[in-house]
């Protein structure tokens, strides 16, 4: 028989195991959980009233206001919601934030429709996320491995191959450079920090010897990775992956222009390239500090190089401005990193090189 509540926190991490999360969508965005779905109890508006009545009125009438305002068919659609859910995945936990009242009513409602009783998360969102703060704060024994190299040096692909690797760039949504966002957004802080935490924990209980991760610094864009894991990561030594320079630009081009323009195009329809030349140009502006007197030539190069796509359809002349940005910024940029890091240097090769030996020195 299922049990009315779960608190096997770390068979959920491990499992991956699917949650419906009946908060408002404002909570929701604030911070969610893997795998987790946003199927509210109430939507924001009535959250708010049902709140201003609590503090107006007390807990009875706000309860009762919430039953009003959640009633007929809007309770029906509501929880018609949840069970097709349920359908497509029968292993859900339901959760609101202190696992009490929100969950219950839920948990009550698609018994009463569906005749099944589905567990809701004991403590709900409060205690699964102090949870997974405290995993968060907590050592793994396995050894931190930085993955270094030039912008453009296939990093992440590397990364893709090692199973005792955790990409962070993928977890911030974000490929960790000025022009490193993507149209669909970074996540909350709260909800890096949770899928961080994930991933830690399911490395650990994989019992890998070694931990394999970008050397990213202490954030990604917006996502700052807290200061625990970010000092364990930072104490790493460090394999360099070096590429040619001629290498670094065909990746950098395939990933930042053409993959990127195709995005654009398939998000914005035609005017898809207008709107990829107005982040790229923004992006610039963004470095223009660090890149000193060279960022009017590189803006003129960018511009040359998108008039004659346009033109044309030549993509070849990005090119010139992506390798100007790699040998007057990038390059210098990550070597005076380098030096002031200090760190030891186990190895440097090719791409090929390097994955042979994570996968020899620093396997399970």
């Amino acid at each position: 028989m299922t049990s009315q509540f779960t608190h096997d926190y770390t068979g959920i991490v491990l499992h991956e195991t699917p949650l419906i999360d009946v908060r408002a969508p404002v909570e929701f965005a604030r911070g969610a959980f893997v795998n987790a779905v946003n199927l509210p109890l109430m939507n924001d508006e009535e959250r708010h009233l049902v709140g201003i009545c609590y503090k107006e009125k007390g807990s009875a009438e706000a309860t009762r206001l919430g039953h009003q305002l959640v009633s007929g068919l809007i309770r029906a659609e509501r929880t018609q919601t949840w069970i097709a859910h349920l359908e497509k995945y029968p292993d859900s936990i339901i959760h609101c934030f202190g696992g009490d009242l929100r969950s219950q009513i839920a948990q009550q409602w698609i018994q009463e429709a569906a005749g099944r009783l589905i567990p809701r998360l004991k403590g709900g969102y409060k205690a699964f996320r102090n949870y997974l703060l405290t995993e968060l704060n907590t050592s793994l024994e396995a050894i931190p491995v930085l993955l270094g190299g030039n912008t453009g040096s296939g990093k992440t692909v590397i990364l893709k191959k090692l199973p005792n690797a955790i990409d962070l760039e993928a977890l911030a949504n974000h490929r960790g450079s000025a022009f490193g966002a993507k149209l669909s957004p970074q996540p909350a802080q709260i909800t890096f920090e949770n899928s961080m935490a994930y991933k830690l924990i399911q490395h650990r209980a994989k019992g890998y010897r070694s931990l394999i991760i970008e050397d990213e610094g202490s954030r990604i864009s917006r996502c700052i990775i807290p200061k625990a894991p970010a000092e364990y990561f930072n104490s790493g030594d460090i394999v360099l992956v070096e590429l040619s320079l001629a290498e670094r630009i065909e990746n950098i081009f395939h990933e930042y222009v053409l993959e990127a323009q195709q995005d654009y195009l398939a998000y914005y329809g035609e005017s898809g390239l207008a709107e990829w030349f107005l982040f790229m140009s923004a992006a610039m502006e963004k470095i223009k500090q660090r890149f000193g007197g060279h960022l009017p030539e590189m803006l003129t190069l960018l511009q040359s190089a998108y008039q004659k796509q346009r033109q044309s359809g030549d993509t070849s002349g990005h090119r010139r401005w992506i390798e100007m940005l790699l040998t007057e910024y990038y390059d210098p940029l990550y070597q005076r990193q380098l030096k002031k890091a200090s760190r030891k240097i186990l190895f440097r090769g090719n791409a090929a090189e390097v994955t042979d030996y994570f996968k020899q020195y620093c396997a399970d």
